[in-house]
């Protein structure tokens, strides 16, 4: 009987599930067959299984001020990495939260960011047989300022259109896949930032097709 292969989705609210809020306390999130990487695994078939790791408001790398240092990325991955190993792949959905203004970073500080992520999961003994896992940095759907989040993404619209060309250049550096979701879908403008079932489903096919390919 053969092993299947293991994907960790590694991502924010927009691989949680959440549904575009129209308060800060809005809870409601997509049913998980409809989320995108439930979506993605029926499109991959038996051979695989997909572990979504989603957590709403988490960040690449920055410790957020206001909502705890638990939303860091980079702080939780070690532990998610031993978790769930052996890891075949790790696909990393982040990058929407770092552009909120209390953080002031610019589309290359959170590209080099991602790829910091990236990094450590490639030294990392957390894949088949002790090696380290594969890496796909996905560029996430571009925002827009509007909704209950607009001061708060102040300014992050524009970063967010400029930062799938520059991380896929720090991809190509470290030495990992790259996706760019910015032609694949749209945020659901009631808020500018969270994803509607359409989206989710256009994500899942899409990289499915992605994973088809490079890990054939």
């Amino acid at each position: 009987m053969t092993t299947p292969r293991t994907i960790l989705c590694f991502g924010d609210s927009n691989t949680h599930g959440t549904l575009a809020m129209h308060t800060p306390a809005d809870r409601r999130r997509l049913p998980r067959p409809a989320r995108w990487p439930s979506v993605m695994a029926q499109h991959l078939g038996a051979g695989w299984e997909v572990i979504a790791e989603g957590h709403p408001g988490r960040t690449a790398v920055f410790d957020d001020p206001v909502e705890g240092r638990h939303k860091n990325g980079l702080r939780v991955l070690p532990a998610l990495l031993e978790t769930h190993r052996p890891i075949d792949l790790v696909i990393v959905m982040l990058g929407t939260n770092d552009l909120k203004a209390r953080f002031n970073a610019s589309a290359t500080d959170i590209a080099l960011g991602l790829g910091r992520l990236a990094g450590e999961i490639r030294k990392s003994d957390c894949g088949p047989d002790g090696r380290a896992p594969e890496v796909l940095l996905v560029a996430p759907v571009p925002i827009s300022e509007t909704g209950v989040f607009a001061e708060i993404f102040k300014g992050g619209a524009e970063k967010s259109r400029a930062l799938p060309a520059i991380l896929r250049t720090v991809a190509q550096r470290v030495g990992v896949g790259f996706a760019d979701l910015s032609g694949v879908a749209s945020t659901d403008l009631t808020d500018g930032i969270h994803l509607d079932q359409a989206a989710h489903m256009a994500i899942g096919v899409a990289l499915a097709a992605v994973v088809t390919e490079t890990c054939a």
